[in-house]
């Protein structure tokens, strides 16, 4: 999730065979969010931080204040400029479909909508007591919550899985993270959020793979 400045406010587990689901739910989301954006682009500008307050970003002031509890879900679908869109659908086409055909659609759909919307809440709290009209938007705490639960199902799998190890996933993860704290205008909370929920998630609804503590175990007493 960005911050605007410039304005207010190997057992077989669920898809390993050939018969997995297409991921059609992170099409959906794609289009979803990319359509927003063609659509406020065309009536005004993503960069303009007054115009996307006017459109439903967070500002935990106007939440609190005007009751708007809306923007914690209208934020998340909503992108300053096409550098923070196309950053956040990337990873989330990268990483969305091969969770998708693990976890299944709505369980899928899930994670993201409650990374998001989670990552938007814990925001709220955040900027409602530090910074309360600060004006922020953005898919990434529901990216995070993706991350999270792939993550996860990575370890469960052995650490590998589709070409992915566990190691790739904590590096992009710290690297993000670091990116994030050591510039400006990103909202770190949501970041954080968003992680851990979709990882909390993924515990809680995946059963494939192998158990992770004893794998865990071996690899750490090498």
């Amino acid at each position: 999730m960005q911050i605007y400045d410039g304005g207010p406010g190997s057992r077989p587990g669920y898809g390993q065979n050939k018969g997995y689901p297409v991921p059609f739910m992170t099409g959906l989301l794609l289009a979803v969010n990319i359509i927003v954006f063609v659509w406020l682009e065309w009536n005004g500008s993503t960069e303009d931080g007054y115009y996307m307050a006017e459109h439903g970003t967070l500002i935990a002031g106007f939440v609190l204040e005007y009751k708007e509890y809306y923007r914690l879900l209208t934020a998340f679908f909503l992108h300053f400029g096409v550098r923070h869109l196309f950053n956040n659908m990337l990873l989330l086409w990268y990483l969305g479909m091969r969770l998708e055909r693990y976890v299944g659609h709505w369980r899928f759909l899930f994670i993201y909508l409650a990374a998001g919307l989670g990552g938007n809440v814990c925001s709220l709290i955040w900027y409602a007591v530090t910074q309360p009209y600060v004006n922020s938007a953005g898919a990434s705490g529901a990216v995070f919550g993706i991350v999270g639960a792939m993550l996860w199902v990575v370890l469960r799998h052995r650490g590998r899985l589709e070409g992915l190890t566990s190691r790739q996933i904590l590096l992009m993860i710290l690297f993000s993270l670091y990116n994030g704290l050591s510039g400006t205008g990103i909202n770190n909370v949501a970041h954080v959020s968003g992680l851990l929920i979709g990882l909390l998630l993924a515990a809680l609804l995946y059963r494939g793979g192998y158990a992770v503590l004893p794998w865990l175990k071996r690899r750490l007493g090498r």
